[in-house]
């Protein structure tokens, strides 16, 4: 094999696990020419029925894709195309496009293509991943509207493919959807996220999926032959005979223990001395209930309330969280129910409410969250009074994000006291025992979790903004994202003050960031003494496993020894030794 027909690996991030080994099939969407000219005021009307024929041409594309994804895969993997549905609906995105069109006279392709790539632009910059990846589906959406507009066919990926690794810059949903199993054998893209529905799409269908890999469309050609690795977010190209024989062997060995974790995930998440470490989820929505329960999830550690706020024409009102927050209640009985209230402002402006957030230079440290919650108190008592009536249909407790101090905690409780009174008043049901708790996720909070400690039932710690905040890594950024480091000995350490401070004044701590739901930090944070663990649910059967495979003894002998390393490095590497010692034995 000459030099220029080595293997060549290339690095991205583990999207959906699985591993593909086939012929590469480039996809290189052409771009849509939108034609730019000056409509006659007499004719502008003409411009507002097209926009509208348009729009019902496109919900009766997306309704098909809908229907077809829901028999194929599932209700809750077609539930994906209402979010494409709802961007049709936006009275905000067809009112500004109509107004482009009265103030520049141009015609509606144009002035709808200048209103969606604002929105795209504005979603792309917003930190939060999940939101961040719904410009993918404004994309998807306004490129169908468009094509409606042009009176042209949108191109379907699947039309093209054969028996082929996708390898593309981004892949719409719809894309995704249209995919045969057995054509993709796997997908690669040079942007996009884990949660890009696209993705979600492609987990559901099992296919394995890299994404960020931002050389591949240059570095490879069309019928090249490569590997997917979509367990450590590797592309191979031009695989060696040595590298096809070691990837044979890792299918063989991923299959076996994907069997052992089936296995395992309905037993009890108990160490193989006794200790119960309770398993959450963690959900945005309330339809993901099921998704939950098949993953054995004992409860919902965080339900992040903002997503209800998302993508709806205006803010909803009490009765509708009232609905949703009931909904996940009695979905789960007797077990937690932790409710999140509304962590959105400055990178997460209110869709229905653009005006109530400031554009801000730095907005990781802005007007957001319980900031915005104590300035717009008519928002907040709406949700709270939500929460508060949820919590007699089941074990609800609430809790109050990006707290710095025991004063501004005192002040979210202050008004949930308002609420109760008011509600006393009203003759309105609650449980006037509904545990109350705060999110540890800025340094100062968990310098001073001691004084928090009296204020709460619980403490949950938000890992991924504390590791932000500690060591100053903005995780988005791509020029410094390797130096975010959740095993970084100050992050442990600010980790083992948090839990010692809570244990003092008997409260609980729950770790729900990223870390929670990583197998390699897993025996780690209950070493340290963390009690419970949430995560998002197809997490929670290895997750489960692992404790079932050590004993609490052998995870406090990794936290001792971790506090006293002096680098990440050396104590990921000694948490990588000790997940490959009991994956291995159990």
């Amino acid at each position: 094999m000459s030099p220029s027909q080595s293997e060549v690996v290339f690095e991205g991030i583990s999207a959906s696990p699985g591993i593909a080994h086939g012929r590469a099939f480039i996809y290189r969407k052409s771009e849509l020419e939108v034609p730019e000219y000056q409509v006659p005021l007499d004719k502008r009307a003409g411009e507002f029925e097209r926009l509208n024929h348009a729009l019902m041409q496109t919900r009766g594309q997306i309704s098909a894709i809908r229907d077809e994804v829901k028999q194929n895969l599932g209700e809750a993997e077609a539930r994906i195309f209402d979010a494409h549905l709802m961007v049709l609906e936006d009275q905000a995105l067809i009112g500004e496009t109509e107004r482009e069109v009265e103030t520049t006279g141009k015609n509606v392709e144009a002035c709808f293509n200048t209103v969606a790539q604002r929105y795209i632009q504005a979603f792309s910059e917003i930190d939060d991943e999940y939101l961040r990846e719904r410009a993918g589906d404004i994309r998807d959406v306004a490129s169908r509207v468009l094509h409606a507009l042009l009176g042209q066919t949108a191109e379907s990926l699947s039309e093209h493919l054969g028996s082929h690794i996708v390898i593309a810059d981004e892949i719409a949903p719809s894309d995704a959807a249209s995919l045969d199993r057995s054509s993709a054998l796997g997908l690669v893209t040079a942007s996009g996220g884990k949660t890009s529905h696209a993705v979600i799409v492609a987990r559901s269908m099992n296919i394995p999926a890299v994404v960020g890999v931002r050389e591949a469309m240059d570095a490879i050609a069309a019928d090249e032959e490569v590997i997917i690795d979509g367990y450590d977010g590797l592309l191979i190209l031009r695989p060696s005979e040595e590298t096809l024989f070691r990837y044979g062997k890792i299918r063989q060995e991923k299959a076996a223990l994907e069997q052992r974790l089936l296995k395992a995930v309905g037993e009890r998440s108990v160490t193989t001395d006794g200790h119960l470490v309770p398993l959450r989820a963690n959900i945005e929505k309330e339809d993901e209930c099921q998704l939950v329960k098949d993953h054995c999830g004992e409860g919902v550690g965080l339900f992040r309330s903002e997503y209800l706020y998302l993508a709806v024409p205006k803010v909803p009102d009490e009765e509708s969280q009232y609905r949703a927050y009931r909904t996940v209640a009695e979905a789960f009985g007797d077990e937690p129910v932790v409710i999140r209230t509304l962590d959105l402002g400055g990178d997460k402006p209110m869709t229905g409410a653009p005006h109530l957030f400031p554009r801000e230079d730095n907005p990781f440290l802005g007007f957001r969250a319980i900031r915005f919650c104590l300035k717009h108190r008519d928002i907040f008592k709406n949700q709270l009074r939500a929460i508060l009536r949820a919590s007699a249909h089941g074990n609800v407790h609430i809790m109050f994000p990006m707290i710095s101090g025991v004063a501004e905690l005192q002040q979210a409780k202050a008004v949930l006291e308002e609420c109760r009174q008011e509600l006393r008043a009203e003759g309105i049901p609650f449980n006037e025992d509904m545990p109350v708790g705060s999110m540890i996720e800025i340094p100062s909070a968990a310098l001073t979790a001691d004084q928090l400690a009296p204020e709460c039932a619980f403490f949950s710690i938000g890992t991924n903004d504390l590791i932000q905040y500690l060591i100053a890594i903005d995780r988005v950024n791509d020029r410094i994202a390797h130096l975010y480091e959740p095993t970084h000995p100050a992050v442990l350490r600010v980790l083992a003050e948090v839990v010692e401070k809570a244990r003092t004044a008997g409260v609980k701590v729950s770790v729900c960031g990223e870390m929670a739901g990583d197998p390699l930090y897993v025996p780690l944070l209950i070493g340290l003494g963390v009690d419970e663990l949430s995560m998002t649910p197809p997490l929670l059967p290895a997750a489960k496993y692992l404790i079932r495979s050590m004993s609490l003894t052998e995870a406090q002998e990794l936290a001792r020894e971790a506090l006293t390393l002096a680098s990440g490095a050396e104590i990921e590497a000694r948490c990588v030794q000790f997940f490959r010692e009991h994956m291995r034995s159990a």
